[in-house]
């Protein structure tokens, strides 16, 4: 169990539906190497895509609520489902800054060539108000291709980054885009990030791939600039099995780290 909040030093804290939001995790640990950081896996109820939008929004709460119980002066939802669904509802609830995590579509038509931009998400991200509006404000005349790919997620969690049925449902989830003539595709999954390798590769060249971790690291170091940095110390918990997620984490995190479990 984490020690209590009183027993620890001010951190950023993060949280996902499971490991995917660690790619924002590393963005945000390159830019602010110094600063006390916690990750929560909420894997307990991962994936957040298939559940109904109020459980999505109540379990964004408990997760962040959570963090700032135990630090979080900054809580980042590395989260594009928890983002869209619940985003309002933690700065409305919550008495610290938080950041929330959207598909790339700016900078993705800014990059466009074709006119065809692919996005890459749940269908709980795709199906969202936010993405509409993002669409609506940076994406006038041009044609946005959307896929949801949940196998994805699902290969993530397992750690399956290369594995020959991951490389299988990647290439399925990209021939639409692909053949639609999108020359641009956002990861508009905090998972996917992971895949990036396979995907430029299954994609092509002449593709580029966005990805929103940079741009969500940049926001919260703007707003960590005030606050104590602390020695970097680096803590991961997670709502389900500890031994089980720590695999993982090694899987994609690249070394092993302990991982500790969270009641919330």
């Amino acid at each position: 169990m984490l020690r209590p909040y009183d027993d620890i030093r001010p951190m950023i804290g993060l949280f996902d539906s499971g490991v995917g939001g660690l790619s924002v995790l590393r963005a945000v640990r390159k830019l602010l190497p110094s600063h006390d950081m916690i990750y929560l896996a909420d894997s307990a109820y991962c994936p957040y895509g298939p559940l109904p939008l109020a459980e999505v929004r109540a379990r964004s709460l408990a997760c962040a609520r959570w963090l700032v119980a135990h630090g979080a002066q900054l809580v980042v939802v590395a989260c594009n489902t928890a983002t869209s669904a619940a985003i309002e509802l933690l700065r409305s609830e919550l008495a610290v800054l938080v950041v929330g995590t959207e598909p790339g579509v700016k900078p993705a038509a800014e990059a466009t060539r074709s006119g065809h931009v692919g996005v890459l998400a749940t269908s709980s991200t795709l199906g969202g108000a936010r993405l509409a509006t993002l669409v609506e404000r940076f994406a006038g005349g041009l044609t946005v291709h959307t896929v949801a790919a949940p196998g994805l997620v699902t290969q993530v969690e397992r750690g399956e980054l290369t594995s020959a049925y991951t490389r299988k449902l990647s290439s399925t989830y990209l021939k639409p885009l692909l053949g639609a003539g999108c020359d641009v595709i956002v990861l508009g999954c905090t998972h996917f990030p992971f895949l990036r390798p396979l995907i430029a590769e299954l994609a092509g060249p002449s593709v580029t791939i966005i990805d929103t971790g940079p741009a969500v690291a940049a926001q919260a170091a703007r707003l960590a600039a005030g606050q104590p940095s602390g020695s970097g110390a680096l803590r991961f918990a997670t709502t389900g099995e500890p031994s089980l997620v720590a695999g993982t984490v090694a899987a994609v995190w690249g070394v092993e780290m302990a991982v500790e479990r969270a009641e919330c």
